[in-house]
Order: C-alpha cells, then structure tokens, then sequence
C-alpha cells in the first residue's frame, strides 16, 4: 500500500469526505424513488386494478432484485469500487422511477421497479465499499451512518413529503414520479463531475481487487460470523419492507386518514433514523457493536407484534416508533460489521455485504409479499404482521450467537 493509501487509510481526505455526502445524497434519491410506490400504493391499486398480492408484488419488487444479482453486483463493485457502482445505480434508479411515471399496468410497472432495484444495488454495496476503501476502520460505523441518515431521509420524504403534498401539488402519482425521475436523473450527472474532480484533488484508495469474484465470494461464504450476520441481514429486510411497505394501508383501513397514515409510516422512518445516528454509535462507543443485535432484535419483535394488535392509530405510532429504534439500530450495523470480520475486512467488504443483501432481500420481497397474499386470505393484516414479529425472534438468536463470538 502506497504512502497516500496509508495517510488515507489514517484520516479522510475532503474529497472522500465529499464522496461520502454526496453518497448520502444518492441513497437519498434511492429510497425516495423506491417508497414513492408504497407511499402511494392504495392509489396504485385503484388506478391500475391491483389484487392485494399484485401490490405486495410490487412492494417487494426492489428486495427480489437483490437476490437474484446481489452475490454479483457485490462481488462487482470490490473490483471497480464503490464511486463508479454509485454512479452507475443512481442513474439507472432515476430512468426506473421516470420509467414508472408512464406505466400502463401492473406487468410494466413490475419492470420498471425490478430496473429500479438492479440500480439500488450499485448504492446499496457501493457506499460500505466506498467507505471501507477511503476511511479508517475506527470511522466505518460513523461514516455508515452517515449515508444510512440519508437513507432514512429520502423514505421520510416520500411518505412525509411526496404523497401529501408534493405528489397533490403536481397533480397526481404519475407527474410526480416523472419530475422526481428527472431530478435523480440531474443528480446522477452531478455525482460522475463531482467524482471525476474528487480523482483529481485527492488521493485515490487503491481498490482494484486481485482476488477471482469467486474466490472472495468463498472465503466470504465460510465464515461462520457472515453466515449470522445473513440471518440478521433477512430478518431486518423482511420486517423492514413488510411493516414499511404496508403499514401506511394498514392504518387506513383501521380508520386513519391517509394524511394521518402517512404521518405514522413517516414517524417508522424518523425512529429509524434516531436509533442509526444514537443508538448504533452508543454501541459503538461502548464497543458492544454485537451486542446491540440481539437487543435490537427484541425489540422490533414486541414492537411489531403490538403494531398487528392495535386499533387505536395513535397506539399504533407508539409501537411504530419503538420498531422505528430497533430497525435503525440494526441497519448500520449490517455495514459496519463485515470490516471487522475476520477472512473479511475491506478487500472483500462489497462481497460480504452483497451476501448478506443477496440472501437478506429474499426476505425484503417476501414480507411484504406474505403481508398481502395473507390478507387476501383471511381479510386481515394480523396474521401478515404476527410472521413479520416471529422473524424477530431469529434475529434475536442468531444476534447472540454473533455477540458470544466476539
């Protein structure tokens, strides 16, 4: 490693400290572009004719697009690094999301939202490798959650922002899914100048990978911590798409508004946020990074199981919150642990984090998913969201055994 790799390694440079904002920025854009839809899915499902298990489909289409070229788009992004894969996914989600604006039906739609999530993975595994690559070890968990608040951001706005008042403003769904298209569009074009000045001010990580795909994908693959740390991976997908993907037509069908609804399922988002910038870095700080899962786990468990109980939506909102902390507890962490793994570390970051996605987002559709065909079935959410509180019982296990490992 090079004099100007060590000094990188120590202390950031601004220009990886630029990266990193504007990579919070790009996770932004993804999880707007991606929660417009179940922000907006009870209109959705009129205007287009949707069965309950067709919107669950399309809930959940961004998490099946993982499974299939998570292992891949993972093992990609360690050799061409973490900048280009962001690039590259924040340009194909925005022509997804202006793709989605003139959708005819449910098949189309379905295709522009797969478009989306191939797009999602270049930010989802490129921003740990980006991360791995430009800050020191001791900074990875700080720096996470710094791209993770904007993550949480972006799905604060579309639920808080894009259904009540800028989607009203625009005159409906399809204008604003198009000029919001067209503005992660702008911003892509934004991210490959500011890139291409960042190589020149700054120094640049080595971060060509000499190692096969397939041999970092092996190493990865045997390392009993990364097989854990998978099941907390479809543990937090599955609850995290299912109750964020439905909750908002959960809550209008007990009675609340759907100003109200959006409000709750925006207050889900808010609570994440709160436990990835407090929570996560208290673990941290504390060196009980492994420790907190389990607890985590717990949490979003009881949370969750109270959420399918309640009537009252103000109750709801309580609950809501409480699950809000333990997603947003666990979510940095799933970034953040790889690197400290042994037979990991930041070489292999990108593949161990598309594992942990590729086979985590099985849940990510699934829940959501399940949520709506058991609907369909019974003419009620409670049996959808009991599943979605038993997954975190496994997070809970599988939590511990990872912290009694460290």
């Amino acid at each position: 490693m090079s004099t100007q790799d060590d000094q990188q390694r120590t202390t950031p440079g601004r220009a990886s400290v630029a990266l990193l904002g504007l990579g919070a920025l790009a996770y932004g854009c993804l999880l707007f572009a991606w929660f417009s839809l179940p922000a907006y899915l009870p209109t959705l499902q009129t205007d287009l004719s949707l069965t309950n298990t067709e919107a669950g489909v399309l809930a959940g289409a961004v998490p099946l697009t993982y499974v299939p070229i998570g292992l891949f788009s993972g093992a990609l992004t360690d050799r061409v690094g973490g900048e280009r894969a962001v690039g590259a996914g924040v340009t194909l989600v925005g022509i997804a999301h202006l793709a989605r604006s003139t959708a005819p039906d449910f098949p189309t739609m379905l295709l522009a939202t797969l478009l989306l999530g191939v797009g999602g993975t270049g930010i989802t595994f490129g921003l740990p490798k980006l991360v791995a690559d430009r800050f020191p070890e001791r900074l990875v968990s700080s720096a996470s959650a710094v791209y993770l608040v904007g993550s949480t951001l972006g799905t604060a706005a579309a639920f808080g922002l894009g259904r009540p008042t800028i989607g009203p403003a625009l005159g409906g769904w399809r204008p604003f899914f198009g000029a919001t298209g067209v503005a992660v569009l702008a911003f892509a074009a934004g991210w490959w100048v500011a890139l291409a000045l960042a190589e020149r001010v700054g120094p640049v990580p080595d971060r060509t990978s000499r190692e096969s795909s397939l041999a970092a994908l092996r190493a990865v693959a045997r390392t009993p911590a990364v097989a854990l740390l998978v099941v907390v991976g479809f543990v937090y997908l599955f609850v995290v798409h299912g109750l964020q993907g439905w909750l908002t037509a959960v809550l209008e069908s007990r009675g609340a508004s759907p100003t109200l609804a959006a409000r709750v399922t925006t207050l889900l988002v808010v609570a994440q946020l709160a436990g990835t910038v407090t929570l996560a870095p208290l673990a941290e700080r504390l060196d009980r990074r492994r420790a907190a899962v389990p607890v985590a786990g717990l949490v979003l468990a009881a949370g969750t199981a109270g959420v399918a109980l309640a009537v009252d939506p103000l109750v709801a909102a309580v609950l809501v919150a409480g699950v809000g902390l333990g997603l947003g507890t666990i979510s940095p962490l799933l970034r953040a642990l790889p690197v400290e793994l042994e037979g990991v570390g930041a070489e292999r970051t990108g593949t161990a984090v598309g594992l942990v996605f590729a086979v985590g987002e099985i849940g990510g559709f699934a829940g959501p998913a399940l949520v709506g065909t058991l609907r369909d079935a019974t003419d009620s959410f409670v049996p959808g969201l009991g599943l979605l509180a038993a997954a975190g019982l496994l997070a809970v296990g599988a939590g511990g055994a990872l912290a009694r490992r460290g």
